[in-house]
């Protein structure tokens, strides 16, 4: 399983083992349910489709309710996809926790960054602004935005004074400090975007992934490496059996000829 839905109840510390506090963002994460599969013949790619959050049905139209009903899944607020290796593993209406993650795993977590409304360009962008003294005219404005003659118009993607937050962000390589199953809370170290209550997507890193699956490609290696060192060894000792078959008479008529001239 690659992930699960969740909600940002907040940050607190922990300490570790050797007596150092710890950052971490508390998750309130699952349980979520499998409301869709889709497969690689009939979509083009193998996923599922996860659910979480409780929603009133009188908010639902008939689609999204054929949709729960298919699942034989309660009204749900949001709805994601993973894609999966095998689809056949899960099952519609399965029922997803967070004891899937352990202890020094490592997420992502995606989120909706705080909103802070219009920014200017110091606090947005991080420009130095102009002289503090008396007099300047230029504390905290932009400057310059505009090329010359050519090609005399501002380029797409300038850094200017605008809307500033309130984007899909994600925080990479977050480790799990602790989990606790029965409450469905998960701790992850340092901060995550959003605010409380903010809907999450928590996904395990590319790099737990790669290590996940260098962990499955390892014992099938060594049974590789076994097979074929196996299969060295029946061929050298019958090659050495073939060699001893091909000497023993050669052996026998030198015997028989020695002893013949001694006689």
């Amino acid at each position: 399983m690659v992930g699960i839905l969740g909600e940002k109840v907040g940050m607190s510390q922990v300490f570790s083992e050797k007596g150092e506090t710890l950052p971490v963002t508390v998750i309130k994460a699952g349980p979520c349910f499998v409301v869709q599969k889709k497969s690689d013949s009939k979509e083009g790619y193998n996923a599922i489709q996860l659910g979480y959050g409780e929603r009133k049905e009188k908010s639902l139209n008939k689609p999204e309710k054929g949709h729960f009903e298919k699942a034989k899944v309660s009204s749900l607020k949001y709805l994601r996809e993973f894609r999966v290796e095998n689809v056949d593993e899960y099952q519609l209406g399965q029922e997803i926790r967070v004891d899937m993650f352990k202890v020094g795993d490592y997420v992502d977590v995606k989120g909706t960054s705080k909103g802070k409304g219009f920014a200017g360009g110091v606090k947005r962008w991080g420009f130095r602004g102009g002289p503090a003294s008396h007099g300047s005219g230029h504390h905290r404005r932009v400057g310059s935005i505009g090329a010359s003659s050519f090609p005399s118009r501002v380029i797409p993607g300038t850094k200017m004074p605008g809307r500033m937050g309130g984007n899909s962000t994600v925080t990479k390589k977050l480790e799990v400090v602790k989990i606790i199953p029965e409450e469905n809370l998960i701790l992850v170290k340092g901060a995550i975007p959003g605010v409380k209550k903010g809907f999450l997507v928590i996904s395990k890193s590319k790099k737990q992934r790669k290590q996940e699956t260098q962990e499955k490609q390892e014992p099938q290696e060594k049974k590789e490496k076994e097979k074929k060192e196996e299969k060295q060894k029946k061929q050298e000792t019958q090659e050495t059996q073939k060699k001893q078959e091909k000497q023993e008479p050669q052996e026998k008529q030198e015997k028989q000829e020695k002893q013949e001239k001694q006689s």
